[in-house]
């Protein structure tokens, strides 16, 4: 693992140690990297509830009970969806806080969402933000660098 991955997580790791507070997480393009990166170091136990990944649009209706007109007037690469399923997983772990990403890695267009479109929202109870990412990258390094854009998206915050 690189030093400035290792101290994304480690940074991760001491503001919900050192806050007390919980997280969860629902992925979608990121296919479970975020969790993975909560995981690779010791200590998360202490904050880190649990995670899901959701890819088809069924499943994130399914499984996070997000809404199917969510889905279908916006698509499963929107920011409506990326902050419901934020939403859904914080509550149904509980947790003080959640990540969620959901996006277009590529090599190709869907929904009509050029490659590389990815939301990354947050939600605490009572505030959900959400930030979109526009990378150009290939599948493999869009993939981390929403994962570690998730990871310090909830830090900042």
């Amino acid at each position: 693992m690189h030093d400035d991955v290792r101290e994304i997580i480690r940074k991760t790791h001491d503001f919900f140690i050192r806050k007390n507070l919980t997280l969860s997480v629902a992925e979608s393009c990121t296919g479970g990297l975020i969790c993975s990166y909560l995981t690779d170091i010791e200590g998360a136990s202490s904050f880190f509830k649990g995670g899901i990944v959701c890819y088809w649009a069924e499943s994130k209706i399914d499984v996070l009970r997000l809404s199917p007109e969510t889905i279908t007037s916006y698509g499963a690469v929107s920011s409506e969806t990326a902050l419901e399923m934020a939403e859904k997983v914080r509550l149904l772990f509980q947790s003080d806080y959640s990540i969620a990403a959901t996006g277009n890695l590529g090599p190709t267009a869907i929904e009509g969402k050029e490659k590389g479109i990815v939301y990354i929202a947050i939600s605490k109870k009572g505030q959900l933000l959400c930030r979109q990412l526009n990378l150009t990258g290939d599948r493999i390094n869009n993939k981390v660098s929403s994962a570690l854009t998730a990871l310090k998206f909830i830090i900042e915050r």
